[in-house]
């Protein structure tokens, strides 16, 4: 079966928000995603990448920690980047139909005093598009192949961190936007994001084993596989039950 696909507009209904689901309890998103248009100090990711814009970045966010450790620090500012990022994209996806337009050499950030990112730019407000009854990798797909490949390798060259904890930061947010906006159809779960080793044309899933799932006092918990290193940052709670470490999940 065919994908059906709907041109929208940027027009005066539209000008106050990117996506009719960023309101309510989603409100937020639209302090986290806008039109690159309406944002004054946001730079293009490529040039922000290339020009030692990110190397300053967590240069300032370490200074706000007592200069911790900068790749310590890049594990932080990715939680902000992926978040910001994939919340908002899968909250359209999955509420509205909205595929809005991420690719990674089409969208602009800007930063919040901190360092940390703080709104991302794209720029239009994207398709309408029927999910068709897809898998989890229909709705994230474009994510993966669009953004994240580009971002995770990107804060591997200039920051050192693995691209296995880069994914895993990714992943917490990517579970948690679709168990709270998407309801699957058929046999499709949630789950098969982290259980599945490959998605769409046989290519290897990034997020096979990033987290799993645990019975605990007889509740279901999330844990993470690999630590986000938040523990090394003077000031920032714990993620607790979330902790990839059993001796941090209680701090």
């Amino acid at each position: 079966m065919g994908v059906s696909t709907h041109q929208l507009q940027n027009d005066g209904e539209r000008s106050s928000y990117l996506s009719p689901a960023f309101a309510g309890a989603h409100a937020w998103c639209n302090e986290k995603m806008a039109l690159a248009a309406n944002l004054a100090d946001a730079v293009p990711l490529a040039e922000f990448f290339s020009s030692g814009a990110l190397e300053r970045a967590l240069s300032t966010y370490a200074g706000t920690k007592q200069g911790c450790d900068l790749r310590v620090a890049a594990s932080m500012w990715s939680l902000y980047y992926f978040s910001a990022l994939a919340i908002p994209y899968i909250l359209a996806r999955t509420v509205e139909g909205q595929v809005l337009p991420i690719d990674f050499d089409a969208m602009t950030l800007s930063l919040a005093p901190d360092g940390l990112p703080s709104t991302f730019g794209v720029r239009d407000v994207g398709v309408l598009e029927d999910l068709g009854g897809g898998d989890v990798f229909s709705v994230v797909g474009p994510l993966v192949e669009k953004h994240l490949r580009q971002i995770v390798e990107q804060l591997r060259t200039r920051t050192g961190i693995a691209p296995r904890l880069a994914w895993n930061n990714a992943a917490v947010y990517i579970d948690y936007a679709l168990r709270n906006s998407w309801t699957p159809t058929g046999n499709a779960t949630v789950d098969q994001l982290v259980e599945c080793p490959r998605i769409q044309d046989g290519v290897s899933n990034p997020f096979y084993g990033c987290l799993r799932f645990e019975q605990e006092d007889g509740q279901t918990v999330c844990r993470r596989k690999v630590c986000c290193l938040r523990y090394m940052i003077p000031g920032i709670p714990s993620c607790g039950s979330l902790c990839a470490l059993p001796n941090q999940r209680m701090q």
